[in-house]
């Protein structure tokens, strides 16, 4: 199966084209914004240099959050335009999910954490490479609970891990391993191995945005309480 992953979630624009497990052009680049300007040119240069043109392609994945709302919107809508015009099925991938996912197979709880600003965390928590629960917006000291509940062993990964670790130094993690996004290895196994129908292109927003429409458009004049 050939596969062209997509993440313009978190600190880094991410396109690569896989054959199964076999990375065959990867382009990752750390990047907090410029994800627009630079996503068609990552895609175009994986594409030319893994060969056979778009119509190998078999399947489209893509982060679909939580991450930023700018950058969710970059990747869904380019993978999305693409898949439609290809015809091909478009996976989305959870971005906490693919964080996660190297730390699968250890056997050890995983706690998959994304700085959200505002002392939160998005967090997601693992154990035997099963989930426990969905993905959640939570408080520094809600998520430093979650973690020491889970145990001494747990490892902490992605750009929350190292915040908590700061915030609160007695938690006994065995590892906390500040990731600015998910490694494109992981991108490319969840989305070969899930179900296009039962993980769809929408973006997964944990908490409403910070900026609020206008009450009203301009040239009106503001509304007064009787």
């Amino acid at each position: 199966m050939r596969l062209l992953v997509i993440d313009t979630a978190l600190g880094a624009c991410t396109a690569a084209v896989f054959e199964d497990d076999r990375p065959l052009s990867v382009r990752f680049e750390p990047m907090a914004k410029g994800h627009q300007e630079r996503l068609g040119g990552l895609v175009r240069d994986v594409m030319t240099e893994a060969g056979g043109g778009f119509d190998r392609l078999d399947r489209i994945g893509v982060t679909v959050g939580p991450g930023s709302f700018t950058g969710l919107r970059v990747g869904l809508a380019f993978a999305q335009g693409l898949g439609a015009a290809l015809g091909r099925p478009v996976v989305g991938v959870s971005t906490l999910d693919a964080l996660a996912d190297p730390l699968a197979t250890a056997g050890v709880p995983v706690a998959a954490l994304i700085d959200a600003r505002r002392g939160q965390v998005y967090a997601k928590f693992f154990s035997d490479g099963r989930t426990l629960g969905p993905e959640e917006a939570l408080p520094l000291e809600a998520a430093a609970d979650r973690i020491a509940a889970l145990g001494t062993k747990v490892q902490a990964v992605g750009s929350g891990a190292g915040l908590l670790s700061e915030a609160y130094p007695e938690l006994s993690l065995a590892s906390a391993d500040p990731v600015v996004a998910p490694a494109p290895t992981a991108l490319a196994r969840l989305t070969r191995s899930v179900d296009p129908a039962a993980h769809p292109p929408r973006p997964l927003y944990l908490r409403a945005p910070a900026a609020a429409p206008p009450t009203r458009l301009p040239g009106q004049p503001r509304q007064t309480a009787p």
